[in-house]
């Protein structure tokens, strides 16, 4: 098994979106998740990638 801890942004219904690690992600367990971006090898990366979803209107800012 790797050690490599992938991310990914995930979309809830409020229209705010997360950055969730690769473990945390449970689309069928929760009903809040409408939409998920990822993998990304990086925290830095899926932070970037959020805010280009932030600016093309795609996710509400925190």
């Amino acid at each position: 098994m790797s050690n490599t801890q992938h991310w990914f942004i995930v979309k809830l219904s409020t229209g705010n979106c997360e950055i969730i690690p690769s473990d945390e992600v449970t689309e069928e367990n929760d009903p809040e998740i409408i939409e998920q971006w990822g993998p990304f090898t990086s925290q830095g990366e899926a932070i970037a990638r959020r805010v280009g979803l932030i600016r093309s209107g795609k996710c509400q800012p925190v």
